[in-house]
């Protein structure tokens, strides 16, 4: 989402490379390029200024480190002004309250209804929560079912609303069914129309002063840009909403909502929703959301993504698996199923600092996930028993997995060959391998297999010092000659020295 803007920030950085120091000249140089920036990201332009005087501020203020150049301050300065501008700390729901009444308010199409899925399911599996959904759009048939069917895939109690019914009844009477079925998360989703009107505003604060909500979370799509920060000012204005949930973060929208909407509205960001998938929200991070604009990736969110798909139980067998080379093709279909729940690709490796640079110079047709399809679809043409025991698999039933996927031989050949040496690495890294190096460390085996194993290409790491084998220049020893040159220059220094004493 914020990779134009991610680019155009890196080259206003490019604007202090070279310079000795900051100085009012250089820094209003730079910021002019950071202000056009933001301005094409469709950030609010009130905004944008009141950013920039800050940055500009602090930048020929006293705060600046002496120890950086002056591109890391700037950079360092932006990060700290970027994440106030998105909120400063994180800020989660009112989780103290029971039950919990979240009221979902925003125009018709924002994304309303999936939100409230998601967020039933998030503070159902992170928080225990006990969630309870009441469809209160009355005035679209197609909301109520879309509402019913969700409950139905997390298995949740819904409210039986029918087009006929009062909305504000609906609420109220959904508050008693829910504490009869002993529910403590209650998540009303309201209508919306495709503009602000008086009939619509009229009916959300009659729900609210019906129901009392602890939350209003007004539901705004990433995709409209400036428009969904003057439709969340008119819903915070009339109603005082307590947060805002950005949907469709996962597109190409430039990002204008997500860095003007606290500033405009004073009301923080909560969630974002990162794609179609229920399980696809997240909380939302300034300081991570930051760092993601930096191009410094975003290492925790990844880590909390491996954590929710791969539990320590899973991670732990595994490890003794490759430790006693049992890791075989079933283990490493598994594990790349497990990898690709985790979302795309492409979008985990920019979580990675740096990666999302290297990724740019390589191209996209270098990402893996053509090469993790067809990985999936060799392993899934065999036999239970050929995952299982490679070593059975010879020419005749190379031919037929080959068939089968819809590969030539020489891929089967490719696959098996490095997944054999990888299965060697991975027993010498865990400590099972034989051979000892210096210190009684495993000594590795030759790591250039790993260069074509699902996704290493992609990731730079085929060229990369240790993993096409031994470095040459460590092979290096110096020369009898080049020791005693250096001898004779310890000497003569020595000379001198005793010359001026």
């Amino acid at each position: 989402m914020f990779e134009s803007l991610q680019e155009r920030l890196g080259n206003a950085f490019q604007k202090f490379k070279g310079q000795k120091r900051l100085d009012e000249d250089n820094i209003r140089e730079g910021l002019r390029e950071v202000r056009l920036a933001l301005l094409e990201a469709d950030v609010n332009f009130k905004v944008v200024k009141g950013f920039v005087d800050q940055v500009k501020e602090r930048a020929l203020g006293e705060e600046v480190m002496k120890g950086l150049d002056p591109g890391a301050q700037i950079i360092k300065i932006v990060n700290d002004e970027l994440v106030e501008l998105l909120g400063g700390e994180q800020q989660g729901l009112d989780l103290v309250a029971k039950p919990l009444k979240v009221m979902m308010v925003g125009l018709q199409g924002s994304g309303k209804t999936t939100s409230s899925g998601k967020i039933a399911l998030f503070l159902r599996k992170n928080h225990g929560r006990k969630p309870y959904l009441v469809p209160a759009d009355v005035y679209r048939p197609a909301a109520i079912d879309q509402l019913n069917t969700l409950a139905r895939q997390l298995d949740v109690p819904v409210y039986p609303s029918t087009t006929g019914m009062n909305p504000v009844d609906i609420c109220r009477d959904a508050m008693a069914k829910a504490g009869e079925l002993g529910c403590d998360l209650i998540l009303f989703d309201t209508a919306g129309r495709l503009h602000i009107d008086e009939t619509l505003m009229d009916e959300l604060e009659n729900i609210k002063q019906a129901c009392s909500p602890q939350e209003i979370l007004f539901v705004a799509d990433a995709m409209t840009g400036q428009d969904a920060v003057t439709v969340a000012e008119a819903f915070n204005n009339k109603l005082g909403i307590t947060g805002v949930v950005l949907t469709k973060m996962d597109g190409d929208a430039r990002g204008g909502a997500a860095l003007s909407i606290k500033s405009v509205t004073g009301r923080p960001v909560k969630f974002v929703g990162m794609g179609e998938k229920l399980s696809e929200l997240e909380l939302f991070h300034p300081d991570r959301i930051a760092s993601r604009i930096l191009g410094m990736g975003d290492m925790m969110t990844l880590i909390e993504k491996a954590q929710s798909e791969i539990n320590e139980d899973e991670a732990k067998a595994m490890a003794e698996k490759m430790a006693k080379a049992e890791f075989d093709f079933e283990d490493f279909l598994g594990h790349m199923r497990k990898i690709k729940k985790l979302g795309s690709m492409e979008g985990l490796l920019k979580m990675i600092p740096g990666m999302g640079n290297i990724m740019k110079q390589l191209g996209k047709d270098t990402l893996p996930e053509d090469e993790m399809r067809r990985t999936e679809a060799i392993i899934s043409s065999m036999t239970r028993q050929e995952r299982h025991q490679p070593a059975l698999i010879n020419q005749s039933r190379k031919e037929r997995i080959a068939k089968g996927s819809g590969v030539k031989v020489m891929d089967v050949n490719v696959l098996i060959k490095n997944f054999k040496q990888m299965s060697k690495v991975m027993q010498a890294m865990m400590g099972g391998g034989k051979k000892k190096g210096k210190f009684g460390l495993p000594k590795l085996p030759d790591m250039s297999a790993l260069g074509g194993m699902p996704g290493m290409d992609a990731l730079g790491m085929g060229g990369m010092p240790g993993m096409g084998g031994e470095d040459e220049s460590a092979k290096r020893t110096v020369s009898k000659k080049t020791l005693k040159e250096r001898k004779k220059k310890k000497l003569n220094k020595q000379n001198r020295k005793k010359k001026k004493k």
